[in-house]
């Protein structure tokens, strides 16, 4: 164990290195493909003392490349660091963020600014405010039914957020089909299916701030978690408050995830896949496993966007895609495990 930890200031080094390389390939890799030193000049010019208006290249960088990939950065540690907490809550590795009804409920609000404009009098933020209302609803709602009594029922809870995910994609459906615009059904449909497209740096501190706080109140919270994950018998006896923490753990996780999705569309997979690979390398103590997975999602989003974009150039794919292939094949070995149950 000793050995172990003094291991891990090495691995904090190396993935810090890898996310910095990694976010710096992102700037010159893409349909029009720049070397590395207009990516340098950029930050000269922006930061430095070198003088004179960005040019079509570095525009590409500064207000298309920079906020998609600042986005991906925290869409992927955000959903990563929500299904660490997910599988804790439900116990399972097979479980992700996406679980509680919160994608789908952030669709249906999505969908319905893109085609019906509802929330339009906000202008840019229409999307992203739609999305979260739609998520807090359905999440409510599949805690309003997995609520008993006296304490939160994690087996309603699965089946509700099921149940309310199917409707909101029927809905969905159902708002698509009945527009008439072909230009809007494209739109949501590419929305659906995920994409960092339409970042923009001055609309990116609301994910970033969210992002933040519910990092900073999981990991002071790592010693519930560890105890969270073996039973409540064993949770209860030293002294955690399991179902109030439950219920934090809830609205927490949807908020997180509302936020994400309101600003990237349905990203899949990334949540199920991040937290079990974290969990192969560091163990399943929160207190590492939670940073490890956060610098994992990044890098792994990151790298799924750069991909996204050079696939198919000069056209791009939706990430949703991307991630979809990588995590099917994974979640199906998963699930093949046999020590592993739903």
């Amino acid at each position: 164990m000793k050995r172990k930890e003094r291991s891990m200031p090495f691995l904090y080094i190396g993935l810090t290195a890898a996310l910095l390389f990694t976010c710096f390939i992102s700037l010159f890799i893409g349909a029009a493909s720049l070397s590395p030193r207009v990516v340098i000049h950029v930050f000269l010019k922006v930061f430095g003392n070198a003088g004179g208006e960005l040019t079509t290249s570095e525009h590409i960088i500064w207000s298309l490349r920079l906020p998609r990939t600042v986005l991906a950065l925290t869409v992927g540690a955000g959903l990563a660091v929500c299904g660490v907490a997910i599988q804790a809550l439900i116990k399972n590795p097979l479980a992700d963020p996406y679980i509680l009804g919160v994608s789908s409920g952030a669709s249906l609000g999505a969908v319905l600014a893109i085609i019906v404009g509802t929330f339009s009098f906000i202008g840019s933020f229409a999307i992203p405010v739609s999305a979260f209302v739609g998520a807090l609803s359905a999440v409510a709602v599949v805690y309003m039914l997995a609520k008993e009594r006296f304490h939160l029922s994690i087996t309603k809870l699965l089946l509700s957020g099921v149940a309310i995910s199917m409707i909101c994609s029927a809905l969905t459906s159902l708002v698509v089909i009945l527009n008439p615009r072909d230009e809007g059904i494209q739109t949501a449909l590419y929305w659906m299916l995920g994409s960092l497209a339409g970042a923009e740096m001055s609309e990116l501190w609301l994910p970033l701030m969210v992002i933040s706080f519910g990092y900073m109140y999981l990991f002071l919270s790592y010693r519930s978690l560890n105890v969270l994950v073996t039973d409540d018998q064993t949770a209860q006896s030293v002294g955690l408050r399991i179902e109030t923490f439950k219920i934090a753990l809830i609205m927490l996780t949807a908020l997180l995830t509302s936020v994400l999705v309101a600003y990237s569309g349905a990203i899949g997979f990334v949540g199920l896949m991040i937290p079990h690979v974290a969990r192969m390398i560091v163990g399943a103590d929160h207190r590492i496993l939670l940073p490890v997975s956060a610098f994992i999602g990044s890098l792994f989003l990151i790298w799924a966007d750069i991909a996204a974009r050079t696939i198919a150039s000069p056209e791009e794919l939706p990430i949703g895609i991307i991630t979809a292939v990588c995590g099917g094949p994974f979640f199906i070995w998963l699930l093949r495990k046999s020590h592993y149950t739903v």
